[in-house]
């Protein structure tokens, strides 16, 4: 990780999770006042009606950090207006679908103009042709990874935590290092309202903004690689980022191989079915964290060793993790087809 002055630097997280934490406890109050709650049901993982809408606060500790550090000069303008406007509009669409239900298509919108706003930032920064056009994917889909998988208690936040830390330790620019731990302190600040028990959910607000937050920082971590010799470095990026791309995709490309309406809500992700069987969140929220931990040590590894031990490593989460989700969803299946 980059050099900091950590005497400076920890008031500032400080500040970041404090303002986080305050405006999930404002979010709970209008949510409970408002009526603003997610039900349980058979496609629920929870089991009582909850507050929706805690994730704006970790939306404006970013957003504020983000403006911060470019006041400051550590992160480079146009990636910081890029950073400031795909906030708004993630934040924004998924603000309003908090609050009463938006089409698809608009939040979907609303993405890709976020990521085309990073493309574009990347570009005007002196980013790789290459980099920009995986900042445009890299928007929709982190975005979208961190809603699908934003399904039990303190497992959105505690992995958006553990890949920022992951990405700060990678991390060769100052700047980009504190943008980093700026949104995993914002997710600390957060998460004792989130877990072990929930008293309030991120909402699309919250795991909208997290997925953007993160796909910023991956482009910041590769910004320096300006040839496309960087993206060497795309395996350490996906590194801190396997558990949930991997659950993500492999449900998602089941449920489309099915012919299943894979936007609606469902339960049919690895760690939903996991919790389901053990009775609990907590046991599954720890879980993921253990392998993420373990991801991130690897990927720090990898970046003393060379391009082909980071490949060589993310294939063997690849394959580890592919066969761990088929191992949790084949022994749901069979225990569901031994009840009948």
């Amino acid at each position: 990780m980059a050099t900091l002055d950590w005497t400076n630097t920890l008031p500032w997280l400080a500040m970041a999770a404090t303002v986080a934490a305050a405006g999930a406890w404002l979010a709970r109050r209008h949510a409970l006042r408002h009526g603003l709650l997610d039900m349980p049901g058979e496609r629920r993982s929870h089991e009582v009606p909850t507050p929706r809408g805690g994730g704006i606060g970790i939306a404006i500790a970013w957003l504020l950090a983000c403006v911060a550090l470019a006041a400051e000069g550590r992160l480079p303008g146009p990636l910081a207006a890029a950073a400031v406007v795909g906030v708004l509009l993630v934040g924004g669409a998924g603000y309003i679908d908090d609050h009463r239900p938006l089409s698809p298509w608009w939040r979907l919108a609303a993405h890709l103009v976020a990521g085309l706003a990073l493309a574009a930032g990347l570009v005007a920064a002196g980013g790789a042709a290459w980099l920009a056009a995986a900042a445009l994917l890299a928007v929709p889909v982190l975005v979208n990874v961190w809603n699908f998988m934003d399904g039990i208690d303190g497992l959105a936040t505690s992995q958006g935590a553990l890949a920022a830390v992951g990405f700060a330790l990678l991390s060769r620019d100052p700047g980009a290092a504190l943008a980093a731990l700026g949104l995993a302190a914002a997710c600390l600040g957060f998460l004792p309202f989130n877990f072990p028990r929930a008293t309030i959910f991120l909402g699309d607000v919250g795991s909208g903004v997290l997925g953007f937050a993160l796909a910023v920082l991956a482009v910041l971590l590769l910004l320096p690689e300006r040839t496309a010799e960087g993206a060497g470095l795309v395996p350490l990026v996906f590194l801190p980022l396997s558990a949930f791309l991997i659950d993500a995709a492999l449900t998602l490309a089941r449920r489309i191989v099915r012919r299943e309406r894979w936007w609606s809500a469902h339960v049919g992700h690895a760690y939903q079915r996991l919790a389901a069987a053990r009775g609990s969140h907590v046991p599954v929220t720890l879980l993921y964290g253990a392998w993420t931990l373990a991801a991130v040590t690897m990927a720090s590894v990898a970046a003393t060793l060379g391009v082909r031990i980071g490949v060589a490593l993310a294939v063997i989460c690849v394959v580890t993790g592919t066969l761990a989700w088929h191992a949790i969803t084949s022994a749901d299946h069979i225990r569901k087809r031994n009840a009948r």
